[in-house]
């Protein structure tokens, strides 16, 4: 993204933390930065290029006050109101707004009271028991703020995938260019897909004449903030404002395999490899694969070669957590894992109509530029999803018939009529089965009552005939939001036996179902589908992030539906409707 643009989409979402900090009667202004801030993070272009052809306000999102604002940056580097309301409000306290148990409200008591003004002395007052002697915060309402500051530390502490892949990618690329370098790759848990990421590994061969050279290039990467080491086979940095740890490997490349096995792990994969190992009189360390009685060097050139070696197919990294793995591949029983390749579509996006920064027609447009994909699913959100404008049957009735007159342009039914529909509390859903009836995908999610168990709900969504899926389904944001209570067995024999798809939502911060629990309802028997949640065109890429959870899950094309065409899927959705 263009400087400019991050930093405009930064001060837009601060503005909106601030209004939203200053209460209800700026609900407006707070909607409004937060959407120009979702805007102007989407533009694919520098936003002064809109300035110069005159083309800022055109941009949905974008009015003449927030036009003025953005000019008005680009022109001194500031904007004054931002700068105001700076110094109305506690702002080094409103990034923890977004963590769960930190309304406005509460935040502004503290501050009124206690004088707090900082994350920090937010969580001193918390840790001391000052916060306690505030009328309304209760034994229970500061154990549940603590909790969710715990929760927050996980993104604090680590990247979700999403970053570390990103970073890993930036990192690779830059070193790529050096001619020295015959072999690369990003090991770790970023290489076994994790959900969230400590350190990152860059493993690289070279020959060790270059290994000096290779190393002075990496500590001098931008965005480095320190170097912790560079010797002869190591290199550690930091990177970025939250000072994120990279260590680069240098090795020689008749040691690649070993090495690229040793530092993807797991630790416990790995350490039931070298037992395994042991018991056949051999050795396995990050240099080879050795004969214990002669220390003669067997295998090192790829992972492959060692995996045969001692009797096994080659595991994929996303497997190697310990989970059987080792034993299938005994047996040559290794699936063949769900590949990005394989999608045909994506079935969870939202446009315009509701909270997304694209009409229908920009939309299909570009994922028909971009993707080769056959169909995809508009999604829009319904009515009780205020904040997200979502629409009632009218609203949807119209969209229909705007759906139908975009298909015409390319000649073919490409984007088909879909809903978010929100699951309301008593597990009733927010539109009628009349409207429904008449949509080709209906994704049912819970957007409210968050702590309360969702078993309930969710499998009276799923008895539905025509709830299609059901999105996000456990409810969490990794680092904001814990998962609502749900007895899983129970909500996955219920999809089961409804004929009901789960999600795997690949937004980076939901990745809901993850992987554990979509192997659980691989295991049960339900079929899943692997969707974006898109809101803007950045967002369709996140779709590999979500094929990496499925595999992680060991899910193969068979697992997921949205890998069929879509005559395939209306058999699947016909199938239920039947039922009823």
């Amino acid at each position: 993204m263009p400087e400019t643009n991050t930093a405009l989409a930064q001060i837009f979402r601060d503005m909106s933390a601030m209004y939203q900090y200053m209460g209800g009667a700026e609900r407006f202004r707070t909607l409004a930065y937060l959407k120009a801030a979702r805007v102007i993070g989407a533009l694919q272009a520098d936003v002064t290029t809109y300035i110069k052809n005159n083309t800022l306000e055109d941009i949905d999102g974008i009015g003449a006050h927030i036009a003025d604002k953005i000019k008005e940056f680009v022109k001194t580097g500031k904007i004054k109101k931002y700068e105001e309301l700076k110094t109305e409000v506690p702002h080094e306290l409103l990034e923890t707004m977004q963590i769960s148990g930190f309304g406005p409200q509460s935040l502004k008591a503290i501050h009124e009271k206690l004088g707090v003004n900082s994350k920090e002395e937010l969580v001193k007052a918390l840790q001391d028991g000052s916060i306690s002697n505030i009328k309304g915060f209760g034994k229970k309402k500061v154990e549940n703020m603590l909790r969710g500051l715990k929760l927050h530390k996980t993104v604090e502490d680590r990247m979700l995938l999403w970053q570390a892949l990103e970073l890993g990618d930036t990192i690779t690329r830059e070193l790529e260019k050096l001619k020295e370098i015959k072999q690369i790759e990003v090991a770790g848990s970023v290489r076994r897909r994790k959900e969230t990421i400590g350190d990152i590994d860059v493993l690289v061969a070279c020959q060790p004449e270059h290994r000096k050279k290779i190393a002075r290039s990496f500590v001098s990467l931008p965005g480095v903030k320190e170097v912790l080491a560079n010797g002869e086979t190591k290199a550690s940095i930091t990177l970025g404002e939250k000072r994120r740890q990279v260590d680069l490997r240098l090795i020689d490349e008749n040691e690649w395999g070993p090495a690229l096995l040793y530092f993807t792990g797991s630790k416990e994969h790995n350490v039931h490899l070298r037992t395994i190992a042991k018991e056949r009189g051999l050795k396995i360390n990050e240099y080879g694969v050795f004969r214990l009685k002669d220390e003669k060097r067997l295998a090192g050139k790829t992972e492959e070669e060692i995996y045969k070696l001692l009797g096994f197919a080659w595991v994929p990294p996303e497997m190697r957590e310990e989970h059987g793995e080792l034993e299938l591949a005994e047996k040559n029983k290794i699936p063949k894992l769900v590949e990005l390749t394989d999608m045909k579509g994506d079935l969870h996006m939202h446009s315009n109509w509701s909270d997304g920064m694209l009409d229908i027609e920009e939309l299909a447009d570009f994922v028909l530029k971009n993707y080769k994909y056959q169909y995809i699913a508009l999604t829009d959100h319904s009515k009780s999803e205020r904040i997200a404008h979502g629409m009632d049957e009218k609203g949807f009735l119209k969209q229909l018939k705007a759906i139908a007159a975009v298909n015409k342009k390319p000649g073919k039914d490409f984007i088909k009529a879909g809903v978010e529909v929100d699951i309301l509390n008593d597990g009733k859903l927010d539109l009628n089965d009349e409207l429904l009836a008449q949509l080709d995908w209906v994704c049912a999610s819970v957007h409210s009552g968050f702590k309360e168990d969702a078993t309930g709900r969710l499998i009276k969504a799923c008895e539905n005939p025509y709830v299609c899926c059901i999105g996000h389904p456990s409810g969490r944001l990794i680092g904001k939001r814990e998962a609502y209570p749900v007895d899983w067995p129970k909500v996955f024999k219920a999809a089961k036996q409804t004929g009901t798809a789960m999600e795997i939502n690949a937004q980076p911060e939901r990745m809901d179902l993850n992987d554990e629990l979509a192997f659980a309802a691989r295991e049960a028997g339900v079929m899943l589908t692997i969707s974006t949640d898109s809101h803007n065109s950045d967002n369709y890429q996140f779709m590999k992030a979500g094929v990496y959870i499925a595999r992680r899950a060991w899910c193969t094309a068979d697992d997921i539906l949205n890998t069929r065409s879509w005559k395939e899927i209306e058999t699947f959705i016909n199938r239920k409707r039947k039922k009823k």
